[in-house]
């Protein structure tokens, strides 16, 4: 049975000054837990008698009812877990960054389900870093980690001062953004690594940051007269990372 002090307890890692202050993160279901349990070690697993535990994993057992009140989803699926927040003390991103690996970054992408979504493409893509403007959505928002469908145990995010760590970086340092009145990315040249940053939904990469991109892109569109305003900022990333991949693996 699960007590009303730690059914208040999870609930509470909803909202982000709880899970800071806690130092722990929900995820949900078979996939995602399954996927997380391979690099992180659990604070707490409750789950129904339905869920085929790993070895050396031993969740605390609860009915269907109470895995429900505990759960953030519609439909909950066997397994809720509390993981820690990965902590980013010693992390530099700037010594993470070289021309031959390429690496994401996000200039305030605000929505849960787009953040989870780039996660799963950096994954998907083989980017194994993404690095996160401060004002970004929180990664471990328990949206944001059902959206990432396991792919958060593969990805590392660091949040930290986008136009600090360009600053930082050489001047000749491949750094790529996407933009309105950027240059052909099927057309241009394009680096087997570097940075490429991802704007926010609304107003794209910010202007402080657009001063230290030196590498414009545009995604044309290829409809004939009236179009969409822009795309998706989740499918703009998936179509630039495949075409970045596209080009490394044609050599």
């Amino acid at each position: 049975m699960i007590s009303k002090n730690q059914q208040k307890f999870i609930r509470q890692l909803e909202q982000k000054k709880y899970r800071k202050r806690e130092g722990l993160f929900v995820a949900e279901g078979t996939k995602v837990v399954g996927d997380l349990l391979k690099r992180y070690t659990p604070e707490a697993i409750y789950s129904t008698l339905q869920w085929q535990a790993p070895d050396g994993i031993s969740p605390q057992i609860v009915t269907d009812e109470e895995l429900q009140r505990i759960s953030f989803q519609q439909h909950p699926q066997q397994v809720l877990a509390l993981f820690p927040i990965p902590s980013q003390a010693g992390d530099y991103p700037q010594t993470l960054l070289n021309e031959q690996t390429l690496t994401l970054a996000l200039d305030g992408v605000q929505d849960p389900g787009n953040l989870g979504t780039i996660i799963r493409i950096a994954d998907w893509f083989g980017v194994n870093t993404l690095i996160c403007s401060e004002d970004t959505a929180d990664a471990w928002n328990p949206k944001v980690v059902q959206a990432t469908m396991g792919s958060l145990a593969r990805v590392n995010i660091i949040y930290t001062s986008l136009t600090t760590l360009l600053d930082y970086l050489p001047d000749n340092f491949p750094v790529y953004g996407t933009f309105l009145d950027g240059k052909d990315i099927y057309a241009e040249q394009l680096t087997s690594g570097g940075l490429i940053i991802m704007g926010n939904e609304g107003n794209g990469i910010s202007e402080e940051v657009r001063q230290r991109v030196n590498h414009h892109l545009l995604i044309p569109n290829f409809h004939q007269g009236e179009t969409a305003d822009s795309l998706n900022v989740a499918i703009a990333t998936a179509i630039t990372c495949s075409e970045f991949r596209r080009r490394s693996a044609r050599g």
